[in-house]
């Protein structure tokens, strides 16, 4: 079966325009509710949003949607993707679903969609879920009788505070050290504050005033400038910079310099090591992580394993191989031992457990390695994907033998943009910035055409 409704992660688009409209919605409601009847018992649907204006569309539309083949509806309101996750498996749920598009503007969103165990659904079910909506739901309403209900969870956001608060060293505290939390106008925007602050933290909020309009403008883990000065400006010891649904981070340093998820993993992977925490023979990334991390886990005798760009293929390979640390050199961090998903929160506070211990500058102990340059660039294109042009491939395959075997190249299209995504790395950065450039040049041109 294949998919179109479903990209990378869940389903995305610009608000109000197909696929993300009420009545998509309402159809992905039914199917998912339908897929996910398992026995007798009433089934249950916990929905989170982020605080996008078109949260109060989609919310309801899916309520509606659940309602109608007979599912509960528990809404959690604006929460972090994993929190959703983590309240799925916790309430004992069948489903669990947040609209969301994460790093995205306002005007775009999305839903992403959680099994009973916590973890996205695989490739597999979510066409599984397109196949129901598009052979026709109307026989399978439930009567009048059996119709859901929605009631609304009003201490979700404690139960999540407490299970974050749980992943931190109990004989640690955060006493010493001021943090400067972004929390991108989005889902986290009131319990992270409130989890650094109860562990003893002397915290700086920013990007905690949410209006539907400015979720991740100017501010969260994919634009860190503010962050950053913030950090330089109140002497603080470390910046956190989270997405809009809280599910990534990025991290800045005392000096306001930036720290992305290939260090934080690295960071993590060195203690957890040392610790005997690390479960398996390494890390999980994907193939956009640095070269550098490849390196240095190497020197250690682990492994770094590859998978497609998407948190969910690093936990789906992480699940299959028995290992607890994986991510995204974005900043999605998923520690299986505390999460199912990627959650920015759990990952800042292992990297500040971690600080504490070593009672060193964050700047030291979150730079692990040295990256091997490394450049992406993106292209926009209307229409038909510029990949299929016979000149695109030929001089895509020119450039993979210019940059050799000590290099990478990776063409892929984005999973929930019209974008294509180059990126090559090389130690040698003068080739890098030409393969990249020449490449972008080549595919735009084929996209004009």
């Amino acid at each position: 079966m294949t998919r179109r409704l479903f990209g990378t992660d869940g389903i995305r688009g610009t608000a109000n325009d197909w696929p993300m409209t009420a009545d998509v919605a309402v159809q992905v409601g039914m199917a998912a509710g339908l897929r996910f009847v398992r026995g007798d018992h009433r089934h249950r649907v916990v929905i989170g949003k982020d605080t996008r204006l078109s949260g109060y569309m989609l919310e309801p539309a899916l309520t509606a949607g659940f309602v109608s083949v007979g599912m509960d509806v528990i809404l959690v309101g604006p929460m972090p993707t994993p929190a959703v996750a983590m309240l799925t498996r916790s309430l004992r749920a069948d489903l669990g679903v947040m609209i969301s598009a994460s790093h995205n503007p306002y005007a775009d969103n999305g839903i992403k969609l959680f099994g009973p165990d916590g973890y996205k659904l695989s490739d597999e079910i979510e066409a599984e879920i397109e196949a129901l909506m598009a052979n026709g739901m109307d026989a399978k309403r439930a009567v009048p009788g059996d119709l859901g209900r929605a009631m609304r969870l009003e201490d979700a956001q404690g139960r999540y505070i407490e299970a974050v608060k749980r992943t931190f060293p109990s004989d640690r505290r955060l006493s010493d050290l001021k943090i400067v939390v972004d929390c991108a106008n989005g889902a986290a925007y009131r319990v992270a504050p409130t989890v650094l602050w109860e562990l003893e933290a002397d915290v700086i909020p920013i990007a905690v005033e949410p209006d539907g309009f400015n979720i991740n403008r100017g501010c969260g883990s994919t634009d860190s400038d503010y962050l950053r000065e913030q950090v330089v400006a109140h002497g603080a010891d470390v910046g956190i910079a989270l997405d809009g649904d809280a599910d990534r981070l990025v991290l800045s340093d005392e000096h306001g310099e930036l720290i992305d998820g290939d260090q934080l993993m690295a960071a993590i992977a060195d203690y957890w090591h040392g610790a005997g925490l690390m479960r398996g023979d390494g890390v999980v990334a994907t193939v956009m992580s640095n070269l550098g991390l490849e390196r240095h886990l190497a020197a250690q005798s682990l492994t770094l394993h590859r998978t497609p760009v998407g948190d969910r293929y690093v936990s789906e390979h992480m699940r299959a191989h028995g290992l607890n640390i994986g991510g995204e050199q974005s900043g999605h961090m998923i520690l299986s031992d505390f999460a199912t998903t990627g959650d920015g929160i759990v990952a800042a506070l292992q990297v500040l457990a971690l600080v504490v211990a070593e009672d060193r500058p964050v700047s030291e102990v979150c730079r692990r390695f040295q990256p091997v340059p490394q450049l992406l660039k993106n292209v926009r294109y209307d229409g038909a994907s510029p990949l299929e042009h016979d000149t695109v491939a030929v001089a895509i395959e020119a450039q993979r033998q210019r940059l050799g075997d000590d290099g990478r190249l990776l063409i892929r299209p984005s999973g929930t943009e019209p974008l294509i995504r180059i990126m090559a790395e090389s130690d040698d950065d003068t080739l890098v910035q030409a393969v990249v450039n020449e490449l972008a040049d080549t595919i735009a041109a084929a996209a004009a055409r």
